[in-house]
């Protein structure tokens, strides 16, 4: 039987998802294209899904602005994986195995890094690192220049005779069927407008840095021979992400179950059978955001000791509220900074332009640094060398400046944001030079 279509609101989005079988939560991250309907039309997928859910309680659904899902602008990373942890809210899984395929690979991976105590594993089956070939990533799908040439022939292919769907199945009996079925997945999916849009951000995609930082059970299953997302990634992967289990399959098939799967289906069913629970994290992907007043030993000369402690407290209070209006935790006061994370770099960027404007009112000025990576988990206390990093990012920044590391400034690739290059600096007590960007509007 078809499972019945249900929704989950994710902020003010829709998000259409199906649920089927009973075991342990398995939440499915597909890749480029779904429509949950026209997906159960074809039969290896429904078989693909039915032998998947006789040992897990299978999620599946489509992502915001495709398929049943309210079509809107395409998500970032940081808003899909909110889209995820909605769906997860709405059956009520506490923790779920996150199995990502292909462009869905990613996302999984930053959710699995950030939000460590709601995966209970992960399975990367033939998962994407970074689309775009440069000279220090051989192995992406296509050139900057490849891809510009292919989007501009999306619109007149789009849905026409199905035609690319040789490179997903391409050992089909029925090539003719499987045309027209993948030319009603394209149209059913998405407009060819906004199927550029996806790919165009597909293209933005680079979680190398976030690789090292997931600490849950991982499995990574990849075909030797995938003609979509090069085996060379699977490796990196199965060398970045501490204690994955990698396992190399032969063919040349992208999509799971286009040719039946059951190799994959196995290893999935026996990486689930023998999991234990993930431990409870003790460091965890998160955004870091400093900020502190410029020129306050000046301000509290020049103002006096009882109006600057009003000043103070006003200026506390004003940050928490922007810090509560954006989903921020504060995690330490000193003085007059602050710092605090939160699950995500664009709202922990939109967080700082707020209150650069917020406290300007105060006659304050106030300067901020953002950075995401690994940090450790001390009680309710971040430490670590992230937490290092964002300081001094913040240390370099000007009046009412917003700084944010290269790793920010990548994350948040078509979120709207937009940034000025500053160049390289030493950090103080960092290896290396660092590239800083400061946001300069687009919030």
């Amino acid at each position: 039987m078809r499972p019945p279509v249900r929704y989950a609101m994710s902020g003010d989005i829709e998000i259409a998802y199906q649920v089927l079988g009973e075991g342990p939560d398995v939440i499915w991250v597909a890749g480029w294209l779904t429509h949950l309907d026209v997906l159960w039309d074809h039969p290896g997928y429904r078989r693909f899904c039915e032998e998947l859910a006789s040992f897990s309680r299978l999620i599946l659904f489509d992502k915001r602005g495709m398929g049943l899902s309210q079509r809107v602008r395409v998500g970032t990373l940081e808003e899909r994986m909110d889209d995820v942890r909605a769906v997860l809210d709405a059956v009520g899984s506490e923790q779920a195995v996150l199995v990502g395929v292909s462009e869905g690979g990613p996302l999984s991976m930053l959710f699995a890094a950030t939000h460590p105590e709601r995966t209970q594993a992960l399975v990367l089956v033939g998962a994407e690192v970074k689309e775009e070939t440069t000279d220090d990533w051989p192995w992406g799908e296509a050139t900057r220049e490849e891809h510009e040439a292919t989007m501009a022939r999306v619109p007149e292919l789009w849905g026409a005779g199905g035609r690319g769907s040789v490179l997903f199945f391409p050992d089909d009996p029925d090539a003719e069927a499987s045309n027209s079925w993948f030319a009603r997945l394209q149209t059913a999916s998405a407009t060819p407008q906004d199927a550029v849009a996806f790919m165009d951000m597909g293209m933005e995609i680079d979680v190398r840095d976030v690789a090292p930082s997931i600490r849950v059970p991982t499995l990574i299953l990849h075909r030797v021979e995938d003609p979509v997302c090069h085996v060379e990634a699977a490796r990196f992967l199965a060398a970045n992400i501490p204690s994955a289990r990698y396992v190399e399959l032969p063919g040349s098939v992208h999509i799971p179950w286009a040719s039946g799967g059951d190799d994959i289906l196995d290893e999935i069913r026996e990486f689930l059978t023998g999991a234990r629970e993930a431990p409870e994290p003790s460091r965890v992907l998160a955004t870091v955001l400093f900020t502190d007043i410029v020129g306050s030993t000046e301000r509290a000369t020049e103002l006096g000791d009882r109006r600057w402690r009003e000043a103070l407290e006003a200026h506390h209070a004003t940050i928490r509220r922007e810090l509560e209006r954006f989903r921020g935790r504060e995690i330490d006061t000193a003085g007059d900074g602050f710092l605090a994370n939160f699950d995500g770099p664009a709202r922990a960027i939109r967080c700082a332009v707020a209150a650069v404007d917020a406290v300007r009112p105060l006659g304050l000025e106030i300067r901020a640094g953002v950075h995401t990576g690994e940090c450790e988990i001390v009680g309710d206390k971040l430490a670590g060398v992230a937490v290092h990093i964002g300081a001094r990012v913040a240390g370099k920044a000007g009046p009412g400046e917003v700084l944010v590391s290269r790793t920010v400034h990548d994350l948040v690739a078509g979120s709207g944001l937009r940034f000025d290059d500053r160049g390289e600096f030493k950090l103080k007590g960092v290896q290396g030079e660092w590239r800083l960007y400061a946001v300069s509007g687009g919030t």
